[in-house]
């Protein structure tokens, strides 16, 4: 005889309910919910009535932490956003705060922030769809895309000098320009991810056990994606072309040639191939942007915010206080507010910033897809069945940092 359990989160569940239902808590001690997620859960057997997800905590406190903090010091918080692209991060920020100090970037390094966004977002990618295969037993798929994400890891933290959270964007500039033969090892990564996501199309796109767990699994109409403010890959798997690189072009996009991939019906197996296809996208972007680099500075020339050559700061008492106001008291950014968003790996990121003037933000905002795509995502698991969960879950790549501002 099957029990109806009160709770004591979402009373309302106790109301309306058949007699054969049951409530179930799907996390947060469970593999696949980061840590923080809950899933209160309504079940009909096997049939899921309906959810109320909680996007939990990880007490960090980001946003009210910027205030104690010079602009030059919330580089490394912002890393800790989405940790499997932490490069747009960076980038989104430092373009939110030159945008208040109307500052605008070097070519070079406009390029190299560009390509260095659509190589994160590859990895983004690579890690979102081998962890969804993964929860669907295909071991091989995994193994193939986590082998190239790894190459990835490795390639990038032979750029900045650090893993996973790589703290490389400055305002105004890079931290450093790439070293001799990156570039090169650049095109091999490239050529082999070809190879290995050639191979996992082969393996799961008409694979029967995939199509049957994904197909008209967790469907999203376009209206409803757009009513709860989903955005990236799973507004555009419900057919909608809605991309900021092309709808509001920034950095080096508006030169570069690229197609937006759109999905059908909106579903689990759309969300799986548009992902891929943006990963064959951003390659032929970071290709395209390879052959536009050319030698120049990365950093642009004002000293109210990019540190002085080391030389210059041993050997000039000029340069010597410049690196010490920066330090101690950060770059001088004029009084105003503004709002800079990028097209992060799972959708909008935008930065709201407020500034009084001087070294310190007044208010740091942070428009997190993820935190936005928690509000809705029950609209993906309702009305379907128990084990399309953890799948569905896995489609929407839901990042804890992101969550918890």
């Amino acid at each position: 005889m099957s029990v109806k359990l009160p709770n004591p989160i979402r009373p309302a569940f106790d109301k309306g309910g058949t007699d054969s239902a049951v409530i179930v808590n799907i996390g947060p001690s469970h593999p696949a919910t980061h840590g923080t997620i809950q899933i209160v859960a309504e079940l009909d057997g096997e049939r899921v009535v309906r959810t109320d997800v909680h996007c939990g905590y990880l007490h960090r406190g980001f946003e009210k932490e910027c205030e104690s903090h010079t602009w030059h010091n919330l580089i490394p918080y912002v890393d800790r956003l989405n940790y499997c692209s932490a490069l747009i991060n960076d980038f989104a920020y430092c373009e939110a705060v030159e945008k208040l100090m109307d500052i605008e970037l070097t070519p070079r390094c406009r390029h190299l922030r560009t390509l260095l966004s659509e190589y994160s977002r590859i990895a983004d990618h690579l890690t979102c769809i081998a962890a969804a295969l993964m929860e669907l037993g295909a071991m091989t798929a995994f193994l193939y895309l986590v082998t190239i994400r790894d190459y990835i890891y490795e390639h990038l933290a032979a750029l900045t000098g650090a893993r996973v959270t790589y703290s490389y964007g400055r305002i105004g500039g890079l931290a450093n320009d790439v070293p001799e033969g990156w570039l090169k090892r650049l095109g091999e990564i490239l050529d082999e991810m070809d190879t290995f996501t050639g191979r996992v199309h082969g393996l799961v796109d008409r694979n029967r056990i995939f199509i049957d767990r994904t197909r008209d699994v967790g469907v999203l109409t376009t209206d409803e994606a757009i009513n709860w403010g989903f955005t990236g890959p799973i507004l555009r798997s419900t057919g909608a072309a809605r991309d900021l690189r092309k709808d509001t072009p920034y950095l080096s996009y508006a030169a570069l040639d690229f197609e937006v991939p759109v999905g059908i019906k909106g579903d689990n197996y759309d969300r799986y191939y548009v992902r891929m296809r943006e990963i064959d996208e951003s390659a032929h972007m970071i290709r395209q942007l390879v052959d536009m680099l050319e030698p120049g500075a990365i950093n642009v020339d004002d000293r109210r915010c990019v540190f002085p050559e080391k030389t210059l700061v041993y050997n000039e008492i000029e340069s010597l206080i410049n690196h010490f106001k920066l330090v101690m008291e950060g770059p001088q950014v004029p009084p105003g507010e503004v709002y800079s968003a990028q097209e992060g790996a799972n959708g909008e990121l935008g930065f709201y910033l407020v500034s009084v003037g001087g070294g310190v933000p007044w208010k740091v905002h942070c428009r997190s897809p993820s935190f936005v795509h928690m509000g809705g995502v029950h609209r993906m698991l309702d009305g379907y069945q128990l084990a399309d969960i953890v799948p569905t879950f896995g489609s929407v790549n839901m990042i804890g940092g992101e969550c918890d501002r």
